[in-house]
């Protein structure tokens, strides 16, 4: 996947308005006062129960990867923190590459069955930030008071419900069916893909479908949802911890209103880490619960350090541990799989799997 110019420069212009939008009409004097005065023993706190979110992240990826194959928890930490590093500094949400890239490297696990994990694990994690949405929108609509405003984020939000929705029950047929779902892919392959891409990209399908295959079972299932409900949970613990560390009053059940609402915000594409995008998202949400915006503001500028800075760095750690650089090239990683890959007119890799490379070698090329 090549990334275009014109997507940089319309990430950098998203996020260059947001963050007009976070930074206008503030005392930036009093922003600097409650920064000063924050109890960062709190952040710290909640610092503990975001890793401890990591670490059931981990977990709950070995689930999704135990049909391809079982990694245990303590391999699969480095990797899920290389993703949270690629994401906030690279372009394009290069983490969840990173992670299958690193997987593959390390524990030989297909690629394209790795990524497929991967989008089940997003998908898990979008229908969980929904549900903490959809749980309170009542409570949200009440707090705005433009009524323009309020229908447009109803609407969003449903939309986005409605998506995830069809997602998942795609998914859930495709691991229920897996033969159907290869006979339905495999006709749309004879139809729509030039004939010297076909065999390569039913490889990629199979593979797809056996990384979704963890959705046949429904103790899977409901177990993958409990663990993305206690991500979530944890992570909101850090929110908690930023609150106190500012002495601000709000109840849980508004920190997780919050952090859905600020996280759906964040599918909204930017520069990465959610530049721009996070910081007006959470500082609008605290107005709402009549924070000032000074304080709304040292809230979200502690909150972002605390998700952004001690996550990338381990991640880092890990990263340049596997042998890699920050200043490696991640379109370069991702040429290393040309031999692997089907090559589109303009010399684009599509996505590959090893087991491309396997057929190209019994066809003889």
């Amino acid at each position: 996947m090549k990334i275009k110019r014109w997507q940089i420069y319309l990430g950098v212009l998203i996020s260059a308005v947001f963050l007009f939008l976070a930074f206008r009409k503030v005392d930036f004097t009093m922003v600097w006062f409650h920064l000063k005065s924050a109890k960062w023993v709190w952040v710290v706190l909640g610092l503990v129960l975001y890793f401890l979110g990591v670490i059931v992240r981990a977990w709950r990826w070995k689930i999704l990867l135990n049909p391809l194959k079982s990694i245990s928890v303590k391999k699969l930490f480095p990797v899920v923190c290389v993703g949270y590093m690629g994401n906030n500094i690279y372009p394009a949400r290069a983490g969840e590459f990173l992670r299958a890239f690193i997987l593959k490297q390390k524990d030989d696990v297909s690629f394209s069955g790795s990524l497929a994990s991967i989008v089940v694990e997003r998908l898990f994690d979008g229908i969980t930030i929904l549900a903490l949405v959809l749980f309170n929108l009542g409570r949200l609509v009440r707090l705005i008071t433009d009524p323009v405003m309020s229908r447009n984020i109803q609407l969003a939000t449903w939309v986005v419900s409605a998506v995830f929705g069809v997602l998942l029950v795609v998914f859930l047929l495709m691991a229920i069916f897996p033969q159907k779902a290869r006979t339905v892919a495999s006709w749309l392959t004879q139809h729509l893909l030039p004939k010297k891409w076909r065999a390569k990209a039913d490889s990629i399908i199979d593979k797809f479908i056996d990384g979704v295959s963890v959705l046949r079972s429904w103790h899977q299932v409901l177990l993958v949802l409990a663990l993305s409900f206690l991500v979530w949970v944890l992570e909101a613990g850090l929110y908690f911890g930023v609150m106190k560390a500012l002495g601000l009053n709000l109840a849980f059940i508004d920190l997780l209103l919050v952090e859905g609402v600020v996280n759906l915000v964040l599918l909204v594409p930017a520069m990465p880490g959610g530049l721009g995008t996070f910081d007006a998202a959470t500082k609008f949400m605290l107005e709402l619960f009549q924070q000032g915006a000074e304080q709304a503001l040292g809230f979200a500028l502690i909150l972002r350090v605390a998700l952004w800075l001690p996550i990338t760095a381990l991640g880092a750690f890990y990263f340049v541990k596997e042998g890699f650089s920050l200043s490696t090239d991640i379109g370069q990683l991702k040429t290393d799989y040309q031999e692997e890959t089907p090559v589109g007119p303009e010399n684009e890799p599509l996505l590959v799997t090893e087991e491309t490379k396997e057929q190209d070698e019994h066809n003889g090329k």
